[in-house]
């Protein structure tokens, strides 16, 4: 007995030094890789080149970009739950696939609070809802009304069935008690480009690609949907100014492992991304693209994303949303 407990011990001492070495070896093994669950140019993509290589840099290691688009960012989410956990596979997480998406299906595919590290927080910020500049609505509650005595016409687009931009919709139609119809398109580049075009009436998106739209006077800002005003449209109200404090939300990006990381290789990671993030000029691109930097831990970082996981279910259990086969 007393050898099969020493041969026992010996096997445990041998492993714990093993994830010991590799944790203290992490990352020059090869280099890391980088999901993206969003196609290139968009508000994700943004984020992913922004940290890239200060982290790359800061790491001493590589990072390479791995784009996974399609059903609302859940591709590149379900990949990372089978990815090894051991710091060479990460995510560039978003409010999609993280709080909104997994609640739309008959069975989740995955777990949003359980089956990922949540290593950082890099960015939070308010949405703008957008309009062409010849559309009579100056600004979200005006556009409501012209909604109430337009049902025939009035439409929102979304970047797609699940996003962000498709419940930022839904929260509008609950606050309001209308039913707006969607217009789903794949991806904000399309969505923005009919809207321009005259095809819809609405959007609610992110700035970092409706700023340029908005500057370049293709599309009016009616409302910003964060608890303050953005700076880069300190003429445009929040929601709630307008009357419309249930439509308040915020998106999150983030950077996410599989379950199951090392705790040395989290905490290094979590480090890192919060000196990246404190760097002026890297805090000054958010600012420009119509982001603001919100660092968070990774304790910081999990809770919130609980916490916004049991607002957008509870919408969709509360709508009866659901996505098609």
């Amino acid at each position: 007995m007393a050898i099969t407990f020493k041969h026992w011990a010996g096997a445990c001492a041998l492993a714990l030094l093993s994830t010991v070495a590799s944790a203290q070896a992490w990352p020059t093994a090869k280099p890391i890789r980088l999901i993206v669950g969003y196609p290139p140019g968009g508000g994700i993509d943004f984020a992913a080149r922004t940290v890239q290589v200060p982290l790359q840099q800061a790491l001493g290691q590589q990072i390479v970009m791995d784009y996974k688009p399609g059903a609302s960012g859940m591709i590149a989410a379900t990949e990372l739950t089978r990815a090894a956990p051991d710091g060479y596979t990460l995510l560039l997480a978003n409010t999609g696939p993280f709080a909104i998406a997994p609640y739309l299906q008959k069975k989740m595919p995955y777990d949003p609070v359980r089956q990922f590290t949540y290593i950082g927080q890099i960015s939070q910020g308010s949405y703008i809802a957008v309009t062409r500049p010849d559309h009579p609505a100056k600004d979200l509650r005006a556009w409501v009304e012209w909604a109430r005595s337009h049902k025939a016409e009035a439409n929102y687009a979304s970047g797609g069935a699940g996003t962000s931009t498709h419940l930022n919709g839904e929260l509008m139609n609950q606050a309001t008690g209308m039913n707006v119809t969607h217009v789903p398109y794949k991806g904000s580049a399309p969505a923005i480009q009919d809207l321009i075009g005259g095809q819809t009436q609405l959007l609610i998106d992110a700035g970092t690609v409706l700023l340029p739209q908005i500057r370049g006077g293709k599309l009016r800002a009616l409302a910003v949907t964060g608890p303050r005003r953005d700076p880069q449209l300190p003429d445009v109200p929040t929601v709630r100014e307008l009357g419309l404090g249930a439509m308040e939300s915020v998106g999150f990006q983030g950077l996410v492992g599989p379950a199951g990381m090392p705790r040395e290789v989290t905490e290094r990671l979590a480090q890192e991304l919060a000196r990246v993030l404190a760097q002026p000029d890297v805090q000054a691109k958010f600012v420009a693209a119509g982001a603001e930097v919100h660092s968070l831990g990774s304790a910081d970082f999990a809770a919130f994303v609980k916490a916004d996981n049991e607002k957008w279910s509870r919408l969709i259990r509360d709508r009866q949303l659901q996505l098609a086969d």
